[in-house]
């Protein structure tokens, strides 16, 4: 079976504390996309002219030929959207999503970001697709981007964003080595680490809802006040989850040529105020996030993984999960694995997914496995160890004799009425409340006990499962 590489698990139900510095609520991170002059124009040697994120509605590529009214759109955002967005954010932190090609040709533009202080990451050789780009052309299109944007800026880049990304561009970007954080990802709300062959890389996520693109598509905003509810409720709902104790971070994207228009920038200045009207608020650029993150959330040590096993490495480390049964952990093997079975729930899902889909015998043959509650296996010393540990976590390995004789009685009236020994997960038991249930359910019907203890043969897999990852 081909793993299946999306992790659709993340951090789940409880993500790392952020730390941010100062004890920040909220982490700001501010977006503005550089790209005019860098997007698709014969002029530059591409085919068509561009026809994304314009004021033109459903605009087309027109092949071989210019688009007059969509260059001077995107012209605009150079001549005075950027400058309008600088007086707005020149005394804040923010990350520039630098175009090379773009930047190359906005000496003033490029000076003022960095009097301002800005970082200015890549944003690619040109502000054109690269999903159907050939792998090596892709590649040689990352270093020519760096190449330029060293020799433009004056600084090679520490953070990338394609944007108009293909499968390979993550990967691509990691194999450089040259980047301390990569942005293409909408993920998470916080940044995560990845790993491509023996390099471990930092994934700074950004976004496209709280993005002024949404001026620019048919779903999307309308005028600045949808952009500006938008907005402020995004950052009241992170900045209150901050005060309950999980902080995150909130990406805002932004782009010359849209926000820099005067309707949508007095939006963009009154979403400032609401923020910074607000304490413990750290207004950041991405490279300061991702700096940040590295020293208090290092990649996790390198190890192998459930889904990267090999069968007999997965058998070898979860054979035993299901009492005396390995067969199962082969068969989880032939299943769909990838980086979101990577965990507890993860592993246990795939071996009961075996356990529950085998037949009638098969699953029985699992519950015989199972020794008696406090029975001569346990007084020789014959159990496996999480047998062994479960049973005494209960105290059944210190009863009286009179509680001894009592479970040995149970135990062979349970066995010769249901043809397998009473199974329970001990972990979630007293003693009393194990010889509650044990007199409880011996006089359950067959059905409904074989349906009972395969329930309670899964539970003590998955608080096994829970113990060996330390959840």
């Amino acid at each position: 079976m081909t793993p299946y590489p999306r992790d659709m698990t993340g951090y789940g139900a409880t993500p790392p504390h952020a730390n941010w510095p100062n004890g920040a609520r909220i982490a700001v991170q501010i977006v503005l996309n550089y790209e005019e002059g860098g997007e698709n124009n014969i002029l530059h040697g591409d085919p068509a002219s561009e026809a994304f994120l314009s004021e033109i509605t459903g605009a087309q590529a027109w092949p071989d030929q210019r688009h007059w009214n969509m260059e001077t759109l995107y012209e605009y955002g150079s001549r005075a959207g950027f400058w309008r967005v600088h007086r707005l954010l020149q005394d804040l932190p923010i990350t520039v999503y630098g175009v090379a090609t773009a930047l190359a040709r906005a000496p003033q533009q490029v000076a003022a970001m960095k009097a301002a202080g800005w970082e200015i990451a890549s944003h690619g050789l040109k502000w054109i697709e690269h999903k159907d780009m050939a792998e090596d052309e892709e590649r040689a299109q990352i270093a020519q981007a760096i190449r330029l944007h060293t020799e433009v800026t004056g600084d090679a880049p520490r953070g990338w964003y394609t944007g108009r990304c293909s499968t390979n561009t993550v990967r691509l970007a990691a194999e450089t080595g040259q980047f301390d954080y990569v942005a293409d990802s909408y993920a998470d709300d916080l940044p995560y680490w990845m790993r491509f062959g023996d390099r471990d890389q930092l994934i700074v996520p950004y976004t496209m809802d709280c993005n002024d693109m949404r001026f620019a598509i048919q779903a999307g905003f309308t005028n600045g006040d949808q952009f500006e509810s938008y907005l402020k409720d995004s950052f009241d709902v992170l900045y209150a989850e901050g005060e309950a104790g999980a902080p995150k971070m909130l990406s805002i994207g932004l782009h010359c040529r849209l926000i820099g228009r005067p309707g949508r920038a007095a939006a963009l200045a009154r979403v400032l105020k609401h923020m910074q009207a607000h304490d413990g608020v750290w207004f950041a650029t991405r490279q300061h996030i991702a700096q940040h993150w590295a020293r208090e959330h290092p990649a996790p040590a390198s190890a192998p993984s459930p889904s990267a096993m090999s069968t007999e490495a997965f058998v070898a480390e979860y054979g035993g999960i299901f009492e005396h049964s390995p067969w199962i952990a082969e068969g989880a093997c032939a299943l769909e694995r990838g980086p979101t079975h990577d965990c507890a729930a993860g592993v246990h899902q795939l071996l009961c997914r075996i356990f529950r889909t085998a037949s009638a015998d098969q699953r029985l043959a699992v519950l015989r496995a199972h020794p008696d509650l406090a029975g001569k296996l346990a007084a020789a010393g014959k159990l496996t160890a999480e047998s062994t540990a479960e049973q005494a976590g209960a105290g059944l390995d210190l009863l009286t004799d009179d509680e001894r004789d009592t479970f040995q009685a149970l135990n062979a009236r349970y066995v010769e009425k249901h043809c397998f020994p009473f199974i329970i997960a001990v972990r979630d038991h007293t003693k009393t409340s194990i010889m509650e249930a044990f007199q409880r359910r011996i006089d359950n019907d067959g059905e409904t006990e074989f349906a009972e203890a395969c329930r309670q043969v899964e539970r003590i897999a998955e608080l096994r499962l829970s113990e060996k990852f330390g959840t």
